[in-house]
């Protein structure tokens, strides 16, 4: 039996108008659009993390702020409990969605010791809480994330990277969320603090109960995290599955060229190299059908035409991918 979802996201998209250069103005030229999100579909379950990766530009953080609230969607709808997450009042929303961010420095005030930038958040989401009952809860907020409670009064410079991320996400957790944003959390730190900060995220999730849906680059970091990915190209979903169903049995093309780029730590085994051919395309003018199209090596005509479905090839493993609904549909080893 299926656990019902805590979050969907239904054929969400987002869109950014471009300022016009002088030139441009000049030329009369209309002003452009960048398609940041088209029409991505998606679910989180309970106690859930979901893993979600692509190149640099695909629109990974514009979802996660849009799920947020930062950014609000031009279409589709994003659903909290099959309610729709637009009918939620914003202070409740931020109750239950908190989201930690890239740089664990520039996310945190700089004038602010971590003792008030805790406070603040309780004190405007938690007004019944006394002075005592907000120290209380920022010093066990601190033991949560393995700080000590007493470099509370200390400014965000006087910590480490993976200290400050540590208090990012502290600050995140502050209000008891159901579901932690967590927007390319350890690629700004060295290897060996993002395991720290990967084993602190699974130990929160398995405390607390919580839902994580976790963004990044690292391949090998999102399969010893994830139980569910979801692969992005050019602002759509091209594929989701299990962890193992995915980085066992990649159906996209685009999937398969992520996975055989990841470097093998054994120089005598050389992993499978699937070729990708041009440049990533111009956001501004993404191509018709099918977003990856013009680099895919097995592209056809019918590539080029309304972008496909989704296709279930069973075991909840989804692939956009025209390829997919044909009886002859097969992926090279």
């Amino acid at each position: 039996m299926l656990i019902e979802p805590l979050l969907e996201i239904r054929d969400v998209s987002k869109t950014f108008p471009q300022p016009r250069t002088l030139l441009e103005v000049l030329a009369r030229q209309p002003k452009r659009t960048l398609h940041a999100l088209r029409g991505v579909s998606l679910m989180l379950r309970p106690g859930e993390t979901l893993g979600i990766v692509g190149e640099s530009g695909c629109g990974k953080s514009t979802l996660g702020r849009c799920l947020a609230g930062l950014h609000t969607p031009e279409g589709g709808e994003i659903l909290w409990r099959r309610q729709p997450l637009s009918d939620i009042r914003r202070a409740d929303r931020s109750r239950r969605i908190q989201m930690v961010f890239q740089d664990p420095y520039s996310s945190l005030n700089p004038r602010m010791t971590i003792a008030q930038m805790l406070d603040e958040v309780l004190f405007v989401h938690a007004p019944s809480m006394s002075s005592a009952e907000r120290r209380d809860r920022t010093d066990s907020l601190l033991q949560m994330v393995g700080l000590s409670p007493g470099l509370k009064n200390r400014l965000p410079h006087a910590f480490s990277g993976g200290q400050r991320q540590r208090i990012s996400i502290a600050r995140a957790l502050a209000l008891e969320p159901e579901v932690l944003v967590a927007d390319e959390p350890v690629s700004a730190l060295d290897v060996s603090v993002q395991a720290q900060i990967i084993n602190l995220l699974e130990s929160l999730r398995e405390k607390l109960g919580i839902s994580i849906i976790f963004i990044a680059h690292d391949l090998n970091v999102v399969r010893h995290i994830s139980h569910r990915v979801a692969v992005m190209y050019l602002g759509q979903i091209v594929e989701t599955a299990a962890t193992e169903t995915l980085f066992g049995n990649p159906q996209h093309p685009y999937t398969q060229a992520l996975l055989s780029a990841i470097p093998v730590p054994d120089p005598d085994i050389r992993s499978l190299q699937v070729g990708v051919q041009g440049e990533l395309p111009d956001p501004l003018s993404p191509p018709p059908g099918c977003g990856f199209s013009t680099r895919c090596p097995f592209v056809m005509d019918k590539c080029e035409k309304p972008i496909p479905e989704f296709f279930d090839s069973g075991g909840e493993h989804h692939v956009r991918c025209i390829r997919a609904h044909s009886s002859t549909f097969s992926v090279p080893a």
